[in-house]
This record gives structure tokens, sequence and C-alpha cells, in this order.
């Protein structure tokens, strides 16, 4: 009986420190998966950079979107005037920044999900010295590893200045038919709400 007793505390026991590891362990995943996607929202990795939730960023939405024209990674002169009438996403990223590269994919995605309804998916790299050789290699060698496809465009160092200024990267601007900024995104914005600012786009919402 006493044996009994012993081995029914003893099995209580490791119960009780088995919920206890397994609860404790999906605690810290959820909370490192927190910092992780917090960390994604405002991170700047290039060297001697900076990004904070006090950065200043102009909210411009509601307001037209600046024109500009700028060449092409291919040579090609284009200009925002270009697509008149279209909802366009505007995306400023730059290689070093990690960020960027999470979500170039996604932009890939959608340009094709979202061709038939006139969606234009527009990159402008911020990279310093773009034009150097060894920047041009890093930028190619991007694209090909995000599978990027759509237009990207080579920053003059001012047209980030026409948005707001662009203290953080990855900046993405999502512009109506009507020339308008629906909505911006400062930092990595999570997948669905990318979608979901493309979509208030396509469909004039």
């Amino acid at each position: 009986m006493r044996n009994a007793l012993v081995g029914g505390i003893i099995v209580v026991v490791v119960a009780v420190l088995a919920w206890a590891g397994i609860h404790n362990v999906k605690a810290r995943r959820a909370a490192e998966a927190d910092a992780k996607n917090r960390q994604m929202t405002i991170s700047v990795d290039k060297p001697g950079a900076s990004a904070s939730m006090d950065s200043p960023v102009a909210d411009l939405r509601g307001k037209p979107a600046a024109v500009f024209t700028l060449t092409s990674n291919t040579g090609k002169r284009v200009s925002l005037n270009d697509y008149k009438g279209k909802p366009v996403l505007l995306n400023f990223w730059a290689t070093w920044c990690t960020p960027c590269k999470v979500e170039m994919p996604w932009f890939e995605e959608f340009q094709k999900k979202y061709a038939a309804q006139g969606l234009q998916v527009v990159g402008i790299n911020e990279d310093e010295d773009a034009k150097s050789p060894e920047i041009k290699a890093q930028i190619k060698k991007v694209l090909e590893n995000t599978g990027v496809d759509y237009t990207i465009l080579m920053s003059d160092q001012k047209v980030g200045n026409a948005y707001g200024g662009l203290d953080v990267l990855p900046a993405t601007f999502y512009i109506d038919r009507n020339g308008k900024i629906v909505a911006q995104a400062i930092g990595l914005a999570p997948k669905e709400e990318a979608e979901a600012n493309i979509q208030k786009i396509v469909s004039g919402s």
C-alpha cells in the first residue's frame, strides 16, 4: 500500500514537472517570436544606421504622391506618370537592408496576383554609390535571390526626401489610381497587411 502511494506521488510530481517544462518552452518561443517581430519592424542593419519608433516619419496618407523620373537598373527612364491611372506599390529598399529582402518576394507575388487589376510594383534602390560595379553586382544578386522581376529604379537620393525622408528602410507607399497615397508602411509590415493595402488601391476603396 505504501509503495503504491509513493509510486503515485512520484507519477504526479513527474507529470507536473513535465507540464511546467512544456509550458515554459511554449512561453519562451512565443516571447522570442514576439521579440523577433518587433525587431523586424524597425530593424536597420546598415553599419552606423539607426532606427527607432521615435524616428520622425511623415504621414503622407491622403496626399498626392510626389512625381519623379529615374533610371531603371536596365537603363530605361521611368516616370511615376507612366503609371497614371494605375494603382502603384512604391517600395524603397537597399541591398544592406535585411527586412527589405524579406518582403521583396511578397511584392513579386502580388505583382503577378493583381496584374489583372493593373497593379504596378516599383522598387527604388536607395544604396549609396549605386553606380559602382560592386553595388551593381550586389543589386543584381539581391534581385536574383529574391526572384524580383518588377521595375527597379535607381534613386537620385532626392526622391526619398519627397516621400518624407527615409530614415528607416524598407519604406512602402500604396498609391491609388488617382495618384493619392492611401497607405504607407515604414519598416517591415506583415504580409497580410501589405496585401490588404494593395486591395485598397486596386479596388479604389
